[in-house]
């Protein structure tokens, strides 16, 4: 399976693609998931000012050695860690999260995720990875929302990418209370023992690239990543659109 970015090429076509896009976007008014403004037809998700602001993390250029990937050394095998963007508490990326997860927006999720995925890319990041796994949601908070955000995320990443999701194997067993307002150790026992890998044979042997909307401590992914390692020699590799820096 193919672990590098899928490039765009020319077409004869592009110039009848172009103006469908563009009698698209008149039908079908789309806006900026930040500000709000109306997108033009080039535009994904963000706005060309709220694309330029965002607070890019950078971790890209050091997907194994940065402040995201410290939070994990010690706790899984890991091999390379990056996100999208610096998560703060009411700022418009915070804004923007939020709306993934409450205001019915998958295909924000997953024009985020191929925006996350062609700036690492770039970087050769997905070298190596087999599968990507979002991290599960419980069916009760599933219900609440329609959709898990993560998986629409990790759909983004893998049309990029050309790697599979596999959103089965690994399952969330209760609807536990919300980490946004726990502390450290708090959030670890919220999230210990709340997983179970449903098919290791998907899993064993395997690169995983662990995808999720928000890494703060890294308590779920980890609790997440603890229970894919019992199918056995796995590492893992993790994608978040927004990271919490200490």
């Amino acid at each position: 399976m193919t672990s590098s970015v899928v490039a765009s090429t020319a077409s004869p076509l592009c110039p009848m693609i172009d103006l469908s896009a563009r009698l698209h976007d008149l039908l079908c008014t789309r806006h900026c998931a930040m500000c709000g403004e109306r997108l033009s037809s080039g535009e994904h998700a963000l706005c060309s000012v709220c694309n330029a602001c965002l607070p890019r993390t950078g971790y890209d250029a050091s997907p194994s050695d940065n402040d995201m990937a410290h939070m994990f050394w010690g706790r899984i095998p890991i091999e390379r860690c990056g996100a999208l963007f610096f998560y703060k508490g009411g700022s418009g990326a915070s804004q923007l999260v939020y709306d993934l997860k409450y205001n019915d927006s998958p295909d924000t999720a997953e024009a985020l995720g191929a925006m996350l995925a062609t700036e690492y890319g770039a970087a050769s990041f997905f070298d190596g990875i087999d599968v990507i796994v979002p991290v599960p949601l419980s069916r009760d908070r599933i219900r609440e929302r329609g959709y898990n955000q993560s998986v629409e995320i990790a759909r983004g990443i893998s049309h990029v990418t050309g790697i599979a999701v596999d959103a089965g194997a690994v399952g969330r067993m209760h609807f536990e209370s919300s980490q946004t307002h726990k502390q450290r150790w708090d959030r670890n026992d919220n999230v210990a023992h709340v997983f179970r890998t449903i098919h290791p044979e998907r899993l064993s042997h395997r690169h995983i690239l662990l995808v999720d909307d928000v890494a703060t401590t890294g308590a779920t992914l980890c609790a997440c990543a603890q229970e894919i390692e019992k199918a056995g020699d796995v590492t893992f590799s993790i994608l978040t659109l927004g990271f919490v820096k200490a």
